[in-house]
């Protein structure tokens, strides 16, 4: 479990591309201090687990799964990348609960200047919107952000200075692709409620109708929200 506030960005040292599995050798320092053979580290949101340590690198194994849903299939050696050591206990919660679980991938599409500032919008499918609302929480290449508007198809956050420093949101260039994590408290709401938009439900989950019949829900309640 890891809290969205990424604590170093390292960079790619080198990629190792067999199939659709590969070995990263991450180069870092930060998250190297405490860490041993066996643990976590978030690498733009994936949760990895460390196979090997060298001087100032760890190596990590990625799957078929994670290679075919995330964006580690365009990294190349020297590309900066978001690392978070997984939280302890102790740990002050700063962001929200990000599993290290990625759902999928979002493109850059643009940024404009909000005084002290910057919005940037993503496009991605209906299947990831479907979890998000404005003020609701994203996890982005692993860092916990806030949405500002939601369509169907794209999103937006505000980034403030301290985040576009200790982030690589400020080597992102329009047509890139980034990680994404939806709030998994809106994925168990959507399965609990028999949401069949976005994941699979069984004939015994809660319905939407049932939940309106007690009053929970509201019939004509819509939510018009906008990225323009």
């Amino acid at each position: 479990m890891f809290t969205g506030i990424i604590e170093e960005v390292g960079y790619v040292g080198r990629v190792r591309t067999v199939g659709q599995t590969q070995v990263l050798t991450i180069g870092c320092r930060k998250v190297l201090e405490g860490t041993k053979l066996g643990d976590s580290i978030a690498v733009n949101g994936v949760c990895l687990t460390v196979t090997q340590m060298d001087h100032g690198f760890f190596y990590a194994d990625v799957m078929p799964e994670t290679y075919q849903r995330t964006c580690f299939r365009f990294l190349r050696s020297g590309d900066p990348v978001n690392l978070e050591r997984a939280m302890a206990l102790a740990d002050r919660m700063g962001g929200h609960f990000v599993q290290g679980h990625v759902d999928g991938m979002a493109t850059f599409i643009r940024q404009e200047p909000a005084e002290n500032a910057v919005i940037f919008h993503f496009e991605t499918e209906p299947s990831w919107t479907h979890f998000m609302i404005p003020k609701g929480s994203i996890a982005i290449n692993g860092t916990s952000l806030t949405l500002v508007a939601v369509t169907n198809t794209t999103f937006c956050v505000s980034l403030i200075p301290h985040t576009m420093r200790e982030t690589q949101f400020g080597s992102l260039a329009v047509g890139d692709r980034v990680n994404i994590e939806c709030d998994m408290m809106a994925k168990y709401i959507a399965k609990w409620t028999g949401d069949h938009s976005g994941i699979a439900m069984t004939s015994n989950g809660v319905q939407l109708t049932t939940l309106q019949k007690a009053g929970f829900l509201d019939k004509e309640e819509t939510i018009h929200v906008s990225c323009d």
